[in-house]
This record gives structure tokens, sequence and C-alpha cells, in this order.
């Protein structure tokens, strides 16, 4: 987390918080004109970027008929813990493996319940964990920058201690196969994607990671599940740390995949952000449901 009101503005807009024209209003505030944030936006490699339209059926509408959105409340070590729960509608005479989806830095937004609906729509009961919850909850906070200060206000162990908490509840429950539960995070959820699955005993069946900053390499020796990771060619940052982990991985032999893709950003899979990329989306996310099939479908 940045302490740079204009990385943190620039930084938000790659994930999709507000558009360009917002940015630039915001950027105005800090710099003191127009030119100077214009500026500031051309230096971040962004002077160009535009959000990609969505390919047609891509998103999963609330009212989809395969899908039974809604929000629950469970137990947390520290507090309630809201989650946004998507069932398939054949829920009950045909019982699904679950998956947690965890969300960027921002907490549970739009896009990432849209993604949650996309998991259920694939064939799996999917809970959106609201790692904003010990703040009172992701609906608490309606401007970017407060979600973004509210996140920073969690800790890893709080993190890492509410998605143990779901992972075992959600093993718990009757209505969907406890015996296999997956996991997929987005950049900052990666990360704590990684937390839960490296340094807890959750019972994980299979991890996928969009772009998540991975953790200390001597640490994926205690990975128990299969392991996808998902990044963009360009996201210098987030990549520069895979030789060590890919060493460590074959090292203590561990089961993973990895796709880079070329030309893609940080933040690809985001339609809502400037770095959307229909065609590396698309296939990522083909790719990942295919892993959940094998890992916790087929298995």
């Amino acid at each position: 987390m940045t302490n740079d009101p204009i990385k943190e503005l620039i930084h938000l807009y790659v994930d999709g918080a507000f558009n360009r024209r917002e940015l630039l209003t915001r950027l105005t505030r800090y710099t003191g004109s127009v030119a100077a944030a214009a500026a500031a936006i051309e230096s971040a490699g962004l002077a160009n970027a535009q959000t990609a339209t969505c390919p047609a059926g891509v998103q999963v509408a609330e009212n989809d008929p395969a899908i039974i959105p809604q929000m629950i409340t469970i137990h947390g070590e520290g507090s309630p813990l809201f989650v946004y729960q998507v069932l398939p509608t054949d829920y009950v005479t045909n019982k699904r493996p679950g998956v947690i989806v965890i969300h960027e830095n921002r907490g549970l937004n739009d896009h990432i319940k849209d993604v949650t609906r996309r998991v259920a729509k694939a064939g799996y009961v999917a809970w959106g964990i609201d790692l904003l919850s010990r703040q009172g909850g992701t609906a608490q906070f309606t401007d970017p920058q407060q979600q973004l200060a509210a996140y920073g206000r969690t800790t890893v162990d709080q993190r890492r201690q509410d998605l143990v908490s779901a992972a075992l509840t959600m093993r718990d429950q009757t209505y969907l196969r406890g015996d296999r539960v997956g996991v997929l995070g987005f950049c900052a959820g990666g990360g704590n994607a990684y937390e839960l699955a490296l340094n807890t005993d959750a019972p994980l069946s299979a991890v996928v990671v969009f772009y998540g900053p991975p953790l200390d390499a001597e640490r994926y020796t205690n990975l128990r599940a299969p392991l996808l990771g998902i990044f963009g060619e360009t996201d210098r940052g987030i990549n520069g740390r895979l030789p060590a982990v890919l060493t460590a991985l074959n090292t203590a032999q561990k089961p993973y995949a990895l796709h880079i893709y070329q030309g893609a950003a940080h933040a690809f899979h985001n339609d809502t952000s400037p770095s959307y990329d229909p065609a590396a989306a698309c296939d990522a996310w083909a790719r990942t449901v295919e892993f959940f099939n094998r890992h916790l479908t087929r298995a």
C-alpha cells in the first residue's frame, strides 16, 4: 500500500475503481492543474489506455436463471463475516464443490460479485468473502479511496484468519461437497489466497491466483493443493519474483501450472479496468474453470 496519493489514485484507476475523467479530476486536486494531472497519467504509461468492451455473455446478471445470489453472514473469529453466496439453481439435487472468491484491495465490490456469479454459473457453490467485514463491511464505504483505506486497516493475520473461518464453514455445509473446496484470488486477493494455501491447514483442493503478489519462495514448500498462477507479461513488479517461486515449487515437486499472457498488464481480467484484455481474460477464465473441473469436480 502506497502513501503517495498520486500513485494510489492511478492504482485505483487501473483496478477499475473509476473512469478516466474521474481520475483526471482527482489527480488535479493533488497536482494543482489539469496539465500536471495529464502528465502524471502519461508517466504511468496510461496516456492511451481505454477500457475494452467485455464480450457478450461473460458477465452474469443477478437475475440469471441458472443461479441464486444472496448475502449471508457466517461466524468469524474477530467479527461476523459477510459473504456473497451464489448457488447453482440445482444445488439441492446436485451437490456441488465450493469455491471461495477473494477480492482485490477495495473489498467486495460489484465486479467481484460478478466474478462470484460466474463461478456459480460454471457449476460451483461460490462464496465471495468480504474481508472488510471487521470494518463493518464494504457497503459502509462508498468511495474507492475509503475502501482502499479500510482494507489497509486490516492485517495479514486477520485476513488469513477470516479466510480460514470461511473455508472451515464452507466445508461443514451439507448442501455442497465440503471435501472439495477451491480458492480464487485476484491481485491483493491472490496474495491472500497464497496466505491461506501456504500457511494454514485449510481444506483446499485447488488454488487459482490471478496476478497476486508472491510470498517468500521458501514458503511454497507448504503448498498442499494444486496451484494455477495467471499473470500478465507487462506486470513486471509481480513477475520479477516468479523465478524464485518456480524454483521452490520444482524443488519441492509441488503440483502447479503457470500461464503468462503476452502483452497483458496487471488487472487484465478486470473488465472495469483500462488494463482489461478481453482475449487474455476469456482464455484465462476458461483455464480457471477447467482447473477447478479437474481438481474439484472430477477428482
